[in-house]
């Protein structure tokens, strides 16, 4: 989006920039914490965690995508998947139309982590939810995000954009919560065929 006509200030453009940079820093810290702490038991990292997430919700992803999804360098994504596969979690592949691109999707075994890293998730333990819990309470809905959102899109565009959402969707659509955890809905019935049985 090209900007011809000022309409504002270069004090109000440097103010809004640096409070959305300390605002961002001290989001980050807090929510790298509880990251880190959330997927440590399945010995994982970030990255990886990050990784994981983006081939389960695309359905396959190339590193490409995995980079640009996971704002991370190719260079990132290809060295963490790289070791994902290692583990088992992940597998490589090219495409018979697309050689040039290397694709990655989640193994049985990743797939399980990624669906076990959800259930343990215990919102008690994230700083971030409980700090927005007063307006929750207030206003009986979390924050959106809107604004924040529409910025992220004018940054990294449409696609990124979507596929975001998608995964929230997915989340929406394939996952239900049963005794304080997530699980998948077709997991439930695999469990209740096999104890019909």
């Amino acid at each position: 989006m090209k900007i011809t006509e000022r309409h504002y200030s270069i004090k109000e453009a440097m103010l809004f920039s640096q409070r959305i940079a300390q605002l961002s820093k001290a989001l980050w810290k807090s929510i790298e914490k509880d990251w880190q702490q959330w997927i440590k038991p399945f010995d994982l990292n970030i990255n990886e965690h990050h990784i994981l997430w983006i081939a389960y919700h695309l359905k396959g992803a190339s590193i490409s995508e995995i980079a640009k999804f996971g704002v991370m360098h190719v260079s990132t994504a290809f060295n963490f998947s790289k070791k994902l596969e290692e583990r088992g979690l992940l597998s490589f592949s090219k495409k018979e139309d697309d050689k040039r691109n290397t694709y990655i999707e989640l193994t049985e075994k990743g797939e399980e982590i990624l669906l076990k890293l959800m259930e343990s998730y215990d919102p008690k333990h994230n700083s971030v939810f409980n700090g927005a819990l007063p307006l929750y309470d207030l206003y009986g809905k979390f924050p959106e995000f809107l604004e924040m959102m529409c910025i992220i899109r004018n940054i990294y565009g449409d696609d990124f954009m979507q596929i975001f959402e998608r995964s929230f969707q997915n989340i929406e659509n394939e996952f239900i919560e049963e005794d304080g955890s997530l699980r998948k809905k077709n997991e439930r019935k695999e469990k209740e065929e096999v104890e019909s049985l």
